[in-house]
């Protein structure tokens, strides 16, 4: 009969090499209440030296929360005193100052910023990618640039940064509707052609198309400039004229366009070309229509003719921002220039003259002895900008205005006066 199995002995003999087995299943025997199974969440808690459990967030909202506040400083005794350190072996060699720890570093940055506001990807998403260099564009930058495929970048080039620059002027976001006056008292100097060059480059750099308005009463030819004599007369030959009649209809700016012509992005309304009628536009007139048109264009451009006196002419220059006075490099549109400028400060329009862009136009290619050096001094005293504008045979035919016909200089010359428009807007 074999004898029965003592547990306590057979246990013991198994457990005898494995001490580790014989704690833990001891440590089940005695406190089965508190074995759960699962790993705690325990933190250290630094006031009172205790480990604590903590329940994980309950929602997303609150995990963010927390990820996004700065850790808590090191908690120091009241006195302020530092923390005590063991004494030296007699004899010992002095220790070397101890380095802090990594993470005490962080504590600490995160202790110096807790003052100031906590970042975050929407607020401050500058903070977490480096900016962009710019990448240059032509030149030997550019193509540097693409020879090594960016992997070389110079950056862009004095020109064009100020290429740039003229770019973001042109550009620049505004607050209601403008509008400026292209007037000068002889004709045949570059105002028609300058309105439609300054119109396509405000339409080639602005968000938001302009808008420009014949309103010359002898019979302008701004839409043939911008569009070409044979489109024009094979669109609808709506003026202004049929604006005026049928304005109180007009409620939107689908409405609108029913009246307008299109070269490109840039907006146009065509003057009167019977001549019966071409002088009738009335100051209140032009001011209902530029009612309509401040509902719809940041910016608009008015092409008033030669002279300032006609019937237009007062409401044209009581509602305007500012003013181009187109002139010539001839002796005689130089003067008429200084004249216009003169009447407009004694007539109630000192701001309008002091802030005006003096535009010249090289279009007849004068002589050598013309000093053109002595014209400008003449005329840039008296004017916020002037602003010269280069022999160009896609100006000077009178003919369809395009800007990629036109040389480099009169591009950038129309980018300037483009710029100096929404400049005197502010």
């Amino acid at each position: 009969m074999s004898k029965p199995v003592d547990t306590k002995t057979a246990n013991d003999t198994v457990d005898a090499g494995q001490p580790d087995l014989r704690r833990r299943r001891d440590r089940r025997a005695d406190d089965s209440d508190a074995w759960t199974g699962t790993m705690p969440i325990i933190t250290p808690n630094e006031a009172d030296g205790q480990a604590v459990r903590t329940a994980p967030s309950s929602s997303w909202a609150e995990a963010a929360a927390a990820a996004d506040a700065p850790p808590a400083a090191p908690t120091r005794s009241p006195s302020g005193a530092a923390p005590a350190t063991l004494p030296e072996a007699p004899g010992s060699a002095p220790s070397e100052p101890a380095q802090p720890a990594r993470s005490t570093r962080s504590v600490s940055r995160s202790a110096a910023l807790a003052d100031g506001p906590v970042p975050d990807f929407i607020s401050s998403p500058g903070l977490f990618v480096r900016e962009q260099k710019p990448r240059p564009v032509g030149g030997f930058r550019g193509a540097l640039y693409k020879l090594t495929g960016g992997g070389l970048n110079l950056g862009p080039s004095a020109r064009q940064r100020e290429e740039d620059e003229l770019a973001r002027r042109i550009s620049r976001q505004l607050q209601g509707s403008y509008n400026t006056a292209v007037l000068s008292l002889k004709g045949g100097i570059g105002k028609t052609s300058t309105t439609v060059g300054v119109g396509l480059t405000l339409a080639e750099f602005r968000g938001d198309p302009p808008c420009a308005i014949d309103a010359n009463p002898d019979s302008g030819d701004l839409v043939e400039r911008a569009l070409g004599e044979g489109i024009y007369q094979q669109q609808s030959p709506r003026t202004i004229t049929d604006l005026l009649k049928n304005i109180e209809s007009v409620d939107s700016l689908t409405a609108l366009a029913r009246y307008m012509h299109h070269a490109g992005r840039l907006h146009l309304i065509a003057g009167e070309q019977d001549p019966e009628v071409s002088d009738s536009l009335t100051a209140e007139e032009y001011l209902r229509i530029r009612r309509l048109i401040s509902a719809y264009y940041s910016v608009a451009l008015i092409d008033c003719g030669t002279g300032v006196t006609h019937n237009a002419m007062s409401g044209i220059l009581q509602s305007a921002d500012n003013l181009i006075i187109a002139a010539g490099y001839a002796v005689s549109g130089a003067k008429r220039a200084r004249s216009t400028l003169h009447w407009l400060a004694s007539h109630g329009y000192e701001e309008l003259a002091r802030n005006a862009i003096v535009v010249i136009t090289d279009k007849d290619e004068v002589s050598s002895r013309v000093d053109k050096d002595a014209i400008e001094d003449h005329l840039s005293g008296i004017c916020r900008q002037l602003i010269a504008v280069p022999h160009d045979r896609g100006v000077a035919d009178g003919d369809l205005v395009t800007l990629d016909v036109l040389r480099p200089e009169t591009r950038r010359a129309y980018r300037e006066i483009a710029a100096a428009i929404v400049d005197g807007y502010a």
